[in-house]
């Protein structure tokens, strides 16, 4: 009897996880601010990023997150969007003093086709703040030769732009497309288990450290474990798990408003409902169904 009940938990379990939602692709990912008009002209005019859309938050969105009615500009860069929000009830500003290594630090990784070309292009204008320490690094051999430069937008916001030496970046221009959104974690495992588990597949892990990448991040003697997570969709952005040692501050639990929220529209197999997640360390994801999920025309 103890052999039969042990099956029939498994079977039980097998069926729930076949049933669990998988993700096919992120949809884009949601950057609290403090005036729309002002971080949509930032990111139009330093990063060349196109407005698809602008009008009310989706109800459903706004539901599951247990948020308030918002304004929101939809924007896209090559094949990949981001949105900017702004809720009606103000929230608290990017927490002062934030570091790449603290629980709730999110970035959005732009491909370049030229990195020297795209930092000049960013310091024309104005409202931004730098990470990196004088301007781009270029990352050793170990790490790929990658050069990225990472810097604050308007509301505090970290952003990296990102060079690949292999060959011409994908989607023409300077400022070329999105390639991941990288969240800091204090337990990479533990966190590539729980995007596993969603549908994402390790795509490639590094360890970095060293005088570039100090320069890079601004943290002396930090070691990162990176952790590169994919969808299925080969179009879709990715994430990266930045897995910090020493690990930094918890995230604070936070209200949706507050501008520390970001939060990643992932479209999954099936015709559920939407629902909200967070991952280990607090990051915030919206679930949408593949039949249920609307997007704003490219």
């Amino acid at each position: 009897m103890i052999r039969a009940a042990a099956i029939l938990t498994g079977a039980a379990l097998a069926v729930q996880a076949a049933r669990r939602p998988r993700v096919l692709r992120i949809q884009r990912v949601s950057r609290v601010v403090a005036d729309l008009d002002r971080a949509v002209a930032f990111y139009q005019d330093a990063l060349d990023f196109r407005v698809l859309s602008v009008g009310a938050l989706d109800f459903t969105i706004a539901s599951v997150l247990g948020a308030g009615p918002a304004r929101e500009a939809v924007l896209q860069l090559g094949g990949q969007q981001i949105s900017l929000v702004r809720f009606e009830a103000s929230g608290a500003p990017y927490p002062a003093g934030s570091r790449g290594n603290d629980a709730w630090f999110q970035h959005l990784a732009i491909v370049v086709s030229g990195i020297d070309a795209a930092y000049a292009h960013l310091t024309r204008h104005a409202g931004w703040a730098p990470i990196s320490q004088d301007g781009p690094v270029t990352l050793p051999p170990a790490n790929g030769s990658v050069r990225a430069f990472k810097f604050r937008d308007t509301d505090g916001h970290p952003l990296e732009l990102i060079w690949f030496p292999a060959g011409p970046a994908a989607g023409g221009g300077l400022f070329t497309r999105i390639d991941h959104s990288a969240l800091a974690v204090r337990d990479a495992a533990r966190s590539a288990g729980f995007y596993r588990a969603l549908g994402f597949h390790v795509a490639a892990r590094s360890l970095n450290q060293g005088e570039a990448q100090d320069r890079l991040d601004r943290l002396p003697n930090a070691v990162a474990r990176i952790t590169s997570l994919r969808p299925p969709a080969p179009d879709s952005a990715g994430l990266e798990l930045l897995g910090y040692r020493p690990p930094g501050r918890p995230a604070p639990p936070g209200w949706p408003q507050d501008r520390v929220t970001d939060w990643v529209t992932m479209i999954v197999d099936g015709s559920g409902q939407a629902r909200a997640l967070r991952d280990p360390d607090g990051h915030r994801m919206v679930l949408l169904s593949a039949g249920n999920s609307q997007a704003p025309a490219a």
